[in-house]
């Protein structure tokens, strides 16, 4: 048996465990009962987040379900792989579920033309759609989801105490989860979930990518900050609501205003 080497009681992330990364942020969460995992990366990580699971001493009848934070190709289009071998559920909110059962390409991301980029992105069928303010239960432990949107419509973060499993919505750096129209994301959501983080007490934001991080107000709020300017910039296209510099525009060709 590998010894088991958690971050925090009942979590284990494992590319931690590994020591090396090899996958998204994957996080099992367990207790004597049951376990699950909340996103589990790309098909050909499966075999290895497996290997690493039976190696724990997890039995996979044991898997209470499969969770996905969100449906980007880079997390789960392992899900059908994985949740074919540990015989068990999946579980996302319900604007996840339609791209997960599709097998959505281009919503997933698993397909951008333009980049030259074609993945496979295998349809799974989601027998557990949940919305804000569920709990999902696995053995004695209680996850709190919470419907935080902004990169994707039906991106989840899920509460657990002190902790919170918190997406795509906020990196160590203080990135974001990329904001595309093409992705459906939506800027003003973004906020809104950003802003519900903030006014949390929850202490550790364990993001999808990159490293566990103890919640900080003042990089949080700069992040907002950040995306509130993201609104006015023809950078994000339809993903702003507005663009200044055409209104200013306006009136200078009513002025007939010359260059300077």
């Amino acid at each position: 048996m590998l010894q088991r080497a958690p971050l925090f009681p009942h979590v284990i992330e494992l590319n931690h465990q590994a020591q090396r990364r090899f996958t998204c942020s994957a996080y099992l969460i367990y207790d004597d009962h049951q376990w699950t995992l909340f996103d589990i990366g790309y098909e050909d990580a499966v075999d290895d987040c497996i290997e690493l699971i039976r190696q724990m001493d997890f039995p996979f009848t044991k898997c209470a379900t499969l969770i996905a934070s969100h449906a980007d190709v880079d997390h789960i289009q392992g899900l059908a792989k994985a949740k074919h071998i540990l015989k068990t559920t999946v579980t996302s909110h319900p604007l996840t579920a339609r791209h997960l059962e599709s097998g959505d390409k281009v919503a997933t991301f698993a397909e951008i033309t333009a980049q030259d980029i074609y993945l496979e992105m295998p349809e799974v069928v989601v027998e557990n759609q949940v919305v804000d303010g569920d709990i999902i239960k696995v053995g004695n432990l209680e996850l709190e989801v919470w419907h935080t949107p902004g990169h994707t419509a039906g991106q989840l973060s899920l509460r657990m105490g002190n902790l919170l499993f918190s997406g795509d919505n906020i990196f160590r750096d203080g990135c974001v989860g990329a904001i595309d129209a093409h992705h459906g994301s939506s800027i003003p959501d973004f906020l809104t979930s950003l802003k519900r983080i903030l006014d949390s007490d929850v202490e550790w934001l364990l993001p999808s990518h990159g490293p566990i991080f103890r919640k900080d107000d003042a990089l949080i709020s700069s992040t907002i900050k950040r995306l509130e300017g993201y609104l006015h910039m023809a950078d994000f296209g339809t993903c702003a609501i507005d663009w200044p510099l055409m209104d200013e525009w306006e009136k200078e060709l009513v002025e007939r205003k010359l260059p300077k």
